[in-house]
């Protein structure tokens, strides 16, 4: 085994590095998506349910692992599904690179999502069993900002993918199948690439040991005591022991007196209920949503393409940055207080944003009769010009944007009257051919500024920062810390479906509800639940810096007080 060629500090460190890298493939599944929907549904028939569904297959699938990875790991170990969500990931990458439909395509986030949702239940919960309290919060942080890593990987790749590709559309003179080739190259170029990572955490996970508190709960105590050796020095590895000894023996007695290690004891119910609130609010906060659809937001905020893709890029790596902070200071200041300073700056980034949505979304008008009226033979070619639809506002460029269906999905198609293209065609694909065209929903508004899309984009960045330095952080630590021994691997289970339901559920209505009501409707929606987050962060989170998973567990027992 490696760990024998290693010292402890070394050891610690490559476990943290392996470890880390599991937080990096858990970025990758939720940054790879935003710039590949720039080009998923043009090589690929997809409806806006559809694509929905595609970013939020990750989360669905998320959302049903995590509720079995916590059951598999007390049953076959955290290491053996640590391999296992390696394997997922390498093989969820194969089967999105080679789909032609979205059948094939939604499996393979589906599967993707299915490994990540291992990795958030099982890698906090080894770091959790591993590392001592003096490191607990940095080795913990470092998972985070390994998946705010790869994250930025994910963007980047995404940034160098649509350069590559707007260059070989340009390049391309209008010739359709180039220009469908080079979109197809991209989304999948930006997929295929992400496979080596996977493969190093893969192979990795091979060369861990298994967690210590593990093998004591399996009854291997010489195990346990060999791994912890492996992973602190002499005297704290015996201190160790002897704590769960002397908890495993309390908990034989209070079982015998007619207690039960389930979640429905007092002791269990309060750390149980904080840490599942935590984990759901993390994802009210809607920052999976915000990752997945940065790109798309920030072109509805008026931004080009290209400035879309880099301004995802921008704000992702302060992510990065902000992430760095947090692990620097979770150990010092503690996690009440950032997640306090944390969901308090999302909330004023959240209202922020929602009010400069409003002052441009706000103006639009309800043309759906002028576009029905223009519909003849199920297809609809309309010029976006004043005389068809009416003056511009204050001479600003002036967007028609409209919501149809064939009967089988939603789609959305956009004109805008600067264009050089400023007209609006709806035609039904040869498989909708024969079915009535239905026009759902359509507006016409002013674009909005580019200064206002600038302003946008801090917004968004302050969101990601303050998400980044407390959420972030500490939502991993909160879930491995406040759940007790006895029913930790099935608690943060419970705990992460609850995460990645909430996570999923915002996921799939984004498109629908920002068609019907606007940006600034999911913005405020967000604002409002993180307001809720951060009054339970005031007045009900404990702080657990510094202080063992057994003096916590102490404490929710009332036999002793966390300052």
């Amino acid at each position: 085994m490696i760990a024998d060629k290693f010292s402890t500090a070394g050891y610690n460190r490559f476990l943290i590095t392996i470890a880390g890298f599991g937080g990096l493939l858990y970025g990758i599944d939720i940054g790879i998506i935003s710039a590949a929907l720039l080009y998923l549904s043009k090589t690929i028939n997809l409806s806006v349910e559809q694509t929905s569904f595609i970013v939020a297959a990750v989360l669905g699938g998320s959302m049903v692992s995590s509720l079995i990875a916590g059951l598999l790991a007390d049953w076959l170990g955290r290491r053996r599904m640590m391999i296992l969500s390696g394997f997922m990931f390498v093989a969820s990458v194969a089967l999105i690179v080679i789909s032609q439909s979205f059948t094939l395509l939604f499996v393979g986030r589906l599967l993707q999502g299915m490994s990540g949702g291992v990795i958030a239940v099982v890698i906090p919960l080894y770091l959790a069993e591993t590392l001592g309290a003096n490191t607990r919060g940095k080795g913990t942080g470092i998972f985070q900002l390994m998946l705010t890593i790869g994250i930025v990987i994910a963007s980047v790749a995404g940034f160098l993918y649509t350069q590559q590709a707007e260059t070989a559309i340009a390049a391309a003179h209008g010739n359709a199948a180039l220009i469908r080739a080079a979109q197809d190259h991209a989304w999948r170029g930006m997929f295929l690439s992400m496979v080596y990572p996977g493969l190093f955490f893969f192979l990795g996970t091979f060369l861990l040991v298994e967690t210590p508190r593990w093998l004591f709960r399996q009854g291997r105590k010489a195990e346990a005591l060999a791994n912890l050796r492996r992973l602190s020095p002499p005297d704290e590895a015996e201190k160790q022991l002897r704590e769960m000894e002397t908890l495993a023996n309390e908990n034989t007695a209070s079982q015998s007196t007619g207690g039960a290690g389930s979640l429905l004891q007092k002791k269990y119910v309060i750390p149980f209920l904080l840490a599942c609130f935590v984990l759901a609010s993390n994802q009210t906060t809607g920052i999976n949503s915000v990752l997945s659809f940065l790109v798309v937001i920030l072109k509805q905020a008026g931004m080009t393409a290209s400035h879309a893709t880099q301004g995802d890029v921008a704000v992702k790596v302060l992510n990065c940055i902000m992430t760095v902070i947090g692990v620097s200071l979770v150990d010092k200041k503690g996690r009440k207080f950032l997640l306090k300073l944390g969901t308090g700056g999302v909330v004023i980034s959240l209202l922020t944003g929602a009010f400069l949505f409003h002052t441009f979304e706000s103006q639009r008008i309800d043309v759906r009769d002028k576009v029905q009226a223009a519909a003849a033979n199920d297809a609809v070619t309309m010029p976006v010009t004043e005389s068809t639809l009416g003056p511009a506002l204050e001479g600003r460029p002036m967007a028609l944007t409209v919501l149809y269906t064939y009967g089988d999905g939603d789609r959305v198609a956009t004109a805008i009257n600067t264009d050089v293209d400023n007209t609006l065609k709806v035609a039904p694909l040869d498989e909708e051919t024969g079915h009535p065209l239905t026009i759902k929903r359509a507006s016409y508004g002013p674009v909005a500024a580019e200064k206002t899309g600038w302003f946008i984009t801090l917004c968004l960045a302050l969101f990601i920062a303050s998400y980044a330095v407390g959420p972030g952080v500490v939502v991993w630590l909160a879930l491995s810390e406040l759940m007790p021994t006895r029913i930790r691997s099935t608690g943060m289970g419970i705990a992460l479906l609850l995460n990645q339901g909430a996570s999923t559920a915002i996921a799939a209505v984004f498109l629908p509800v920002v068609g019907n009501y606007g940006f600034y409707a999911m913005f405020l929606f967000w604002a409002i639940c993180t307001m809720a987050y951060f009054l339970v962060a005031t007045f009900f989170m404990p702080e657990t810096k510094g202080r063992t998973l057994e003096e916590i567990e102490e404490h929710f027992e009332g036999k002793r007080k966390l300052a």
